[in-house]
Parts: C-alpha cells; structure tokens; sequence
C-alpha cells in the first residue's frame, strides 16, 4: 500500500477552475481527478516502455510541446494529421497548444491581412 504525499504545483487558473467544476459534476474532488489521470499517464508510459514500444513516448514528447507533429509523423510512419489525432485521443494524451506569445503573434499577423 502506498503512502500519500502532499506537493506544491502550479496549474492555471482557468484550469483549475474547469477542472472543479467537473469534480463537483462527478461528485469527487480534484486531488482525485489528479490521482486518477497521473496514474494512467505514468502506467500507460511505464507499460510501453516495458515492453519497448516507443510510441507512447513519442506521443507524450508531442502532447508535452518538446516535438513538432511533422517529426511525429515521420517517427511512427504515419503520413496524415488526422491519424495523428487519433492516435492521441487513443493515448488519452492532449494535443500540444502553442504558447500565448505564438499565438498572439499569430492573431496579429492575421489581423494585419483584414482590410
């Protein structure tokens, strides 16, 4: 049986938020939410490398922002987005966001093309 910790760690607020929201529709809390996802990520990785299959991995490098998805694609032989998506909702793992700053960038470039 394993022994409970308490940590400290940061999660946006706008997340935090959503995420009490679900707890309370669910009638339990966020810290087992939190248990519930962190022990399929870290089973789920730990199986896959047990038995070698670097996919998962590579999946979670994606989710994670450290790669891009045309890399992704390459690595695991895949040759459309679509299949990529699917095979992060299969993993269970978020597609990657960029961050604030890119995106922002972005908006502003797109503005700049409206008349």
């Amino acid at each position: 049986m394993s022994l409970a910790v308490n940590f400290t760690g940061s999660v946006d607020r706008d997340l935090l938020r959503r995420a009490k929201v679900i707890a309370a529709k669910s009638d339990t809390s966020i810290n087992a939410l939190f248990n519930a996802e962190l022990r399929y990520l870290v089973e789920t990785f730990e199986s896959a490398e047990f038995s070698g299959n670097q996919n998962y991995k590579v999946l979670l490098d994606f989710s994670l922002g450290r790669t891009d998805d045309v890399t992704v694609m390459t690595t695991l032989g895949i040759d459309s987005a679509e299949d990529l998506f699917l095979l992060m909702v299969q993993a269970r793992l978020p597609m990657p966001r960029l961050p604030t700053k890119t995106t922002d960038a972005m908006v502003a470039t797109l503005h700049t093309l409206i008349p």
